[in-house]
């Protein structure tokens, strides 16, 4: 008679990784956070906050939401998530409006200002990271389009080309 596998119990952690992978997943993630802070010095040219600048983001790139789908992208309570769409929308960057079969949850969208206040920091982001890419020689470059392939892999497309006017 054939043993049986015994399942996991809920909760039980899996396997851990190899050491190897443990080591560039480190290394991975401290190179993301270095390359986000280099490029986010960018974002100074656009004279809105960080905070601001995060949830118009999330608004852009996934579209109208509720202030609790905001909040819950944002990982922030929605008390501050009001707070930051308050001053986001006097800004004229997005707009809010009641449901229409719920008229308690709030619905918020960017405003074609706010679209294009984003796309213009996302451009100067993209350009500065460019502008050290092309320092690269053409051989490193194609690697890194390797590397980027198979981190896409891992999250799924996220790729959304930068607007460029020509």
């Amino acid at each position: 008679m054939a043993k049986r596998a015994r399942a996991k119990p809920p909760g039980a952690a899996a396997a851990a990784p190899p050491k190897a992978a443990v080591d560039l997943a480190d290394r991975l993630h401290s190179a993301a956070i270095h390359l986000l802070r280099r490029v986010r010095r960018e974002d100074a040219a656009s004279g809105i906050p960080a905070p601001r600048l995060s949830a118009l983001s999330v608004i852009v790139f996934r579209g109208p939401m509720t202030l609790s789908d905001l909040a819950a992208a944002e990982q922030v309570r929605p008390p501050t998530v009001t707070r930051v769409v308050a001053a986001l929308e006097a800004d004229g960057l997005v707009t809010r409006e009641a449901g229409r079969e719920d008229r308690r949850v709030t619905w918020v969208g960017a405003t074609p200002r706010g679209v294009r206040v984003l796309e213009e920091g996302r451009l100067r982001r993209v350009e500065a990271l460019a502008r050290e890419l092309a320092a690269l020689e053409g051989r490193d470059r194609d690697t890194l389009a390797r590397a980027i392939d198979l981190l896409e892999r891992i999250v799924g497309p996220r790729h959304r080309p930068v607007r460029r006017e020509e």
